[in-house]
């Protein structure tokens, strides 16, 4: 075994479709190429959303096309008290702080601004606690998403990255030093150079919600990190997350792992296939169904399939294939 350790984080709010299908093999090749540890963890820390019973539907869809766990799934349903003390550690540090906004209140203040649409149908928190709670009750805790960029400035993370072969690379040159001082950069395997601006493009995102729950971007960096993950490999809907747990994996004093987002799966529509819109469910009901989804899978990802009705899936030939399109982890070098 190496040193890599990657994972699959399936949310049980729905059953595997084509789409996480892709993300799932697509990470197991990845530590498989790379002779480390695929790990399955199953995010239901919204219990508002997950419904009783999917995990397991899940993990049997998972094994109907091959692809188990090296070790016993984590749940984040158990783990609420390691996600309390990563946010009491941000607020002993003065890295967050309590809102009582409502969404009504944050669409009312940006409206009173001048705010154009919200990025994504998402609204940027316009910092309206940041100062205080102006006689509001508490109701969620927040990143104070510009002060964790001037206390863990960019530079931690490119050492938490070189610590696991990051490949480094260069911002674009600004006539302004200042353009720069609250980006958060990092290099995809696939995507190449990304960049985000947080606190202007995001805002002070949510750690901990007004019904309690923990928020999502927490629970996944301290996760991670628990997990010893090396390696992120999951969908292209999800890169848009990846500059919010950098600065909270900073902000924690939590290390880097390296980043790979696989090309979306789309549907008739041409949106992208997720639970929400009613993605249908892989059919692994026999072994043939279950051989044709995982090699529909593979397809998407540019590996070669065979066309026999055999249930044998070319696994071996897949690995070779992904190492030839992705490489060995421990042999990039900065570029």
């Amino acid at each position: 075994m190496s040193g890599y350790i990657g994972r699959f984080a399936p949310s049980p709010t729905g059953p595997l479709h084509a789409g996480s299908l892709v993300a799932a093999l697509a990470s197991w090749l990845d530590a498989r190429v790379n002779q480390g540890q695929w790990l399955v963890r199953i995010e239901d820390v919204d219990g508002t959303r997950c419904r009783p019973g999917l995990d397991r539907v899940i993990l049997d869809q998972l094994a109907a096309c091959g692809l188990y766990g090296d070790q016993p799934p984590v749940y984040q349903s158990h783990r609420s008290n390691d996600y309390q003390q990563a946010l009491n550690t941000l607020v002993a540090h003065g890295l967050a702080y309590p809102c009582g906004c409502t969404r009504k209140d944050i669409a009312l203040n940006l409206e009173q601004g001048g705010q154009g649409k919200p990025r994504h149908g998402e609204l940027i928190y316009p910092g309206t606690c940041r100062s205080g709670l102006q006689g509001k009750a508490a109701r969620a805790w927040r990143l104070a998403t510009t002060v964790c960029m001037e206390k863990h400035p960019d530079v931690h993370v490119d050492k938490a990255y070189q610590a696991i072969n990051y490949i480094a690379f260069e911002a674009p040159p600004s006539d302004n030093p200042g353009d720069n001082a609250c980006l958060v950069r990092w290099y995809d395997r696939r995507l190449g150079p990304q960049q985000q601006d947080v606190a202007s493009q995001v805002g002070d995102f949510v750690l901990k919600r007004a019904d309690g729950c923990f928020a999502y971007q927490l629970a996944v960096v301290v996760d991670d990190a628990a997990q010893g993950i090396t390696d992120v490999v999951r969908g292209q809907d999800l890169a848009d997350n990846t500059a919010r747990q950098i600065l909270l994996q900073r902000a924690l004093g939590l290390p880097t792992p390296r980043y790979l987002h696989t090309p979306l799966v789309l549907g008739a529509n041409g949106e992208k296939l997720s639970k929400q819109n009613g993605a249908a469910s892989i059919n692994t009901t026999t072994p043939q169904a279950a051989c044709d989804e995982i090699r529909t899978a593979a397809r998407r990802l540019g590996l070669p399939v065979s066309t026999d009705d055999s249930t044998q899936d070319d696994r071996a030939e897949w690995v070779a294939a992904w190492g030839d399109l992705h490489g060995h982890v421990g042999l990039r070098t900065a570029s």
